[in-house]
């Protein structure tokens, strides 16, 4: 029987649309981009993804971006380069290609080349994806000024005593939290960058909220909540800014201990109890109120054992931009030379009411906060960082790779 013609109007692919509309990443789904049977093709889809194919600066980054994605997948996702990665290898087809769109081609199936050197094409190509994401976040212009405005706000409140020892709050002030540690998390690898991207939904680089983040150790578990009052009260930290979703507690229920810390400040008042036996108190109260859970609901590569309090705060960075002082400069310079030089004219004629005087944004940061019982268990066996990034590197494998992987019936798990 013919199909009617008017069919095709109502066909759907209903991949894409789950990618769309069902919170699907494009990494997960069966391919990764549609059907493409030439370069006409490729660079349509190019121009719509927001680049400029017919450009050779274009073209020379993108062919950059392919080499980069070959180098990092063999070192991270293969045997050759990492331990535990796949004992497989890359095909020779794939290194002999020279122009982006025949690899688009060949990873749509376009070509007469085998199903498997289709997936590999199709791997390099999300690997691609995620370096462009990576390489196009704007604010990473400006990442040292970030950096340098968000630690700026605690290293005021981080002072030592005489005894050298280590305090959150205002200089010699009572109120102040002893502390253990105070860590800054410097600026995030490239690779790691694309690890996290590889293995997250969102797959975009503006996602990721932890690139700045502060790690504050306190003596007691108590003194992690005292903590977060002093950022607060400080306006280090501004409640309104804080992202809900990215609020993780695994060391202390709140709903518990609230009931409890009532219990002790009446306590406290009616038997005139002086502070080392209300702090005695409290904090075995505060012991009491642990909590377990098995599983990170946001972040599955934190280890069931990771005790923290941690969120994600953002804050208005304010950048100022200096090509237009040194502008000013120039136009200086100009108007001494006088109008009759041509170029001073053109110089001094120029519009910079375009030019942006100052940006401005929020950035998010991330801060966690532990005692140092829970700090101590989240440095050693399972919570170390070392198992956390390879978690994470088998995961971002898996999204990868999961085709090729079900195509040759290997099984990571």
């Amino acid at each position: 029987m013919e199909r009617p013609a008017y069919l095709s109007k109502y066909l759907l692919d209903w991949e894409l649309i789950d990618v769309i509309v069902g919170g699907r990443s494009a990494l997960d789904s069966k391919f990764f981009v549609g059907p493409m049977v030439n370069q006409e093709q490729v660079y349509k889809f190019l121009s719509g993804y927001g680049l400029e194919p017919e450009d050779p600066i274009i073209r020379a980054e993108l062919f950059g971006n392919f080499q980069e994605a070959i180098q990092f997948i063999k070192r991270y996702f293969l045997k050759e380069g990492n331990p535990e990665g796949l004992d497989l290898k890359i095909p020779n087809s794939i290194f002999m290609i020279t122009d982006i769109a025949d690899l688009f081609v060949m990873a749509t199936g376009g070509s007469d080349k085998p199903h498997e050197e289709r997936l590999w094409a199709e791997i390099v190509l999300k690997v691609m994806h995620t370096i462009l994401h990576t390489d196009k976040d704007l604010r990473s212009n400006y990442f040292h000024v970030i950096q340098q405005q968000i630690f700026d706000r605690f290293y005021k409140l981080i002072w030592r005593d005489d005894n050298d020892k280590l305090h959150l709050g205002p200089k010699n002030s009572d109120e102040a939290v002893p502390l253990l540690d105070f860590i800054t998390k410097s600026k995030k690898s490239r690779e790691s960058v694309i690890i996290k991207l590889l293995h997250k939904a969102e797959n975009v680089a503006e996602e990721l909220f932890d690139r700045v983040g502060v790690r504050l150790v306190t003596e007691s578990r108590v003194d992690t909540l005292r903590a977060i009052r002093i950022l607060i009260e400080n306006n280090v930290v501004i409640p309104h800014n804080i992202k809900p979703s990215r609020s993780i507690n695994t060391m202390i229920d709140l709903e518990k201990f609230k009931d409890k810390h009532q219990g002790l400040i009446k306590m406290a008042l009616r038997n005139n109890l002086d502070e080392e036996g209300f702090l005695e108190a409290i904090n075995r109260e505060v012991m009491d109120c642990q909590v377990y859970q098995k599983e990170d609901e946001r972040n599955q590569h934190s280890l069931s054992n990771y005790q923290a309090i941690q969120f994600t705060c953002r804050q208005l960075i304010k950048y100022k931009n200096p090509f237009l002082k040194e502008f000013k400069g120039v136009r200086k310079l100009a108007s001494e030379m006088g109008e009759d030089n041509a170029l001073a004219k053109k110089i001094l004629d120029m519009d910079i009411s375009l030019i942006s005087r100052d940006v401005r944004f929020f950035y998010p940061f991330e801060v966690q906060i532990m005692d140092k019982e829970a700090n101590l268990v989240n440095t050693e066996g399972e919570a170390s960082h070392d198992e956390y990034k390879k978690s994470q590197v088998k995961s971002a494998m898996k999204r990868v790779f999961w085709a090729l992987l079900k195509h040759k019936n290997i099984s990571l798990d």
